[in-house]
């Protein structure tokens, strides 16, 4: 960096204790969006980080939404420079497991580890991204930054598209940064440029008043829950996963070799990812193919069966209603809109007493694979944390990204902290000082990378 490396690295030390003791009062702010009964809460976060904004010398402001508001603010240092906006969320999951060792929302530290929900999704890396752009403020690099931090992303976002309206609040940058993904493996950076989308359906299927006696009518009485099990079987093959709606895979834009090339090199391993999440077995082994399926290819999903009897043993009844549980990840170029309209026809010709009701839709998101932007990410990442990072895609979603393509039309990418054994979306969640140091680095550098570009 051309303000040297002993230099940053001085910095970082010098505000270790002011990075932990806000992490800590971040952590200890339950901010629930799920849970509608930690509104003061999460109204106690945004007001918080705005004035942790205030107190570095830039402006801040709670944006309010017609829901959980956003947070919207920055450093301006010149009409000629360049603006990006970082967005992260600082909302978190409930924390409600038994397998938690410590009291979720109380923030422990120690040997560089710090614990609690929210340390790594997403209020670590938030924290780091902002000490890395006071950082390259204090030393006057030519760049306007922007923090656009929501509080509903964990709820899908339903009003983050009302903030991005409000043009005087939350401006249109040249480009925006999110630092809201996970590594491949610790030691191998891994930057996103590609997000799957999400289509939830609940399929119901009514063919009784009530449950009725099988010994007096079954033979005779339809069972819903076995008509949705043949609906499914219909839908997708079990074993392969493969999708058997017509037209499903219609839109898939096929991988190309460097893009391959690039998965391979983020350090997945098949074993590491079994054991991970506790599988047993896979329905391939191969690496190169697991990885096209959790990043590239849309899937069909079974969440689950209402209906019938639910308790211990077996209550020999014939249920009179069902109801099956889906959704599907969906890749570029696919639309959530066309393929609800696909299932609907499809089920239709299948059993049309089955009703389909759609619940909840993100759109997929393929951002740059190379150019510009792709390098200067590159760069920052390998002065942060001594490599070159692998480009991904992710099987998840992050629907404010989509929501900012569509709003701004400006180059988005990705620039994440966290680790798998971080634990998103896990009980014993916690972030380390090891990524948040090389978090700030890479950040400062990429500023001075964006400084470089210019305006778009």
């Amino acid at each position: 960096m051309a303000t040297g490396k002993k230099l940053i690295d001085a910095y970082i030390d010098q505000i270790k204790p002011r990075y932990e003791d806000l992490l800590g009062q971040m952590v200890e702010i339950p901010s629930i969006s799920m849970d509608p009964s930690r509104r003061a809460e999460i109204r106690k976060m945004a007001e918080f980080v705005a004035q942790v904004l205030t107190d570095m010398g830039a402006e801040a402001r709670v944006v309010e939404t017609g829901g959980y508001p956003v947070v919207s603010g920055g450093w301006t240092t010149g009409a000629r420079h360049p603006t990006v906006t970082i967005y992260n969320h600082l909302d978190v999951q409930p924390a409600q497991e038994p397998e938690w060792r410590q009291a979720p929302f109380a923030f422990r530290k120690e040997d560089g580890l710090y614990h609690g929900r929210g340390a790594t999704d997403d209020k670590g890396p938030a924290l780091a991204a902002l000490l890395g752009a006071r950082y390259a403020i204090e030393q006057g690099v030519p760049i306007n930054i922007r923090f656009l931090w929501e509080l509903e992303e964990e709820i899908g976002s339903p009003n983050f598209a009302a903030a991005l309206r409000n043009h005087e609040a939350v401006p249109r940058p040249d480009s925006v940064v999110v630092s809201d993904t996970i590594w491949i493996a610790k030691g191998r950076p891994a930057v996103p440029y590609g997000l799957r989308g999400l289509l939830g359906a609940r399929l119901t299927l009514r063919t009784g008043e009530k449950d009725a006696h099988s010994g007096l009518t079954g033979g005779a009485a339809r069972n819903p829950l076995a008509e949705l099990a043949d609906l499914v079987h219909a839908c997708v093959d079990a074993k392969t996963g493969r999708v058997k709606i017509p037209g499903f895979y219609h839109d898939v834009v096929k991988l190309t070799q460097a893009e391959i090339k690039s998965f391979l090199a983020s350090g997945f391993q098949v074993q590491r990812f079994m054991r991970a999440y506790g599988f047993k077995s896979l329905r391939t082994t191969e690496r190169a193919e697991v990885l096209r399926r959790i990043w590239a290819l849309p899937t069909f999903e079974v969440h689950g069966f209402v209906g019938g009897y639910q308790g211990p043993g077996v209550k020999t009844i014939v249920p009179g209603y069902g109801e099956l549980k889906v959704s599907m990840r969906l890749v570029p170029n696919q639309t959530p809109e066309k393929i609800f309209r696909l299932l609907r026809q499809f089920v239709a010709k299948q059993n049309p007493r089955v009703l389909v009701e759609r619940e909840g839709m993100l759109q997929p998101f393929r951002g740059l694979f190379d150019g510009p932007y792709v390098e200067a990410v590159k760069r920052a990442v390998k002065a942060g944390f001594g490599k070159e990072p692998a480009f991904i895609r992710e099987g998840g979603s992050i629907g404010a990204v989509v929501m900012m393509q569509r709003a701004w039309n400006v180059p988005i990418l990705f620039l994440g902290l966290s680790l798998p054994e971080h634990g998103y979306h896990a009980p014993n969640e916690f972030f380390d000082w090891g990524q948040a140091a090389g978090g700030m680095r890479a950040f400062a550098a990429y500023f001075e990378e964006l400084a470089k570009i210019g305006k778009r």
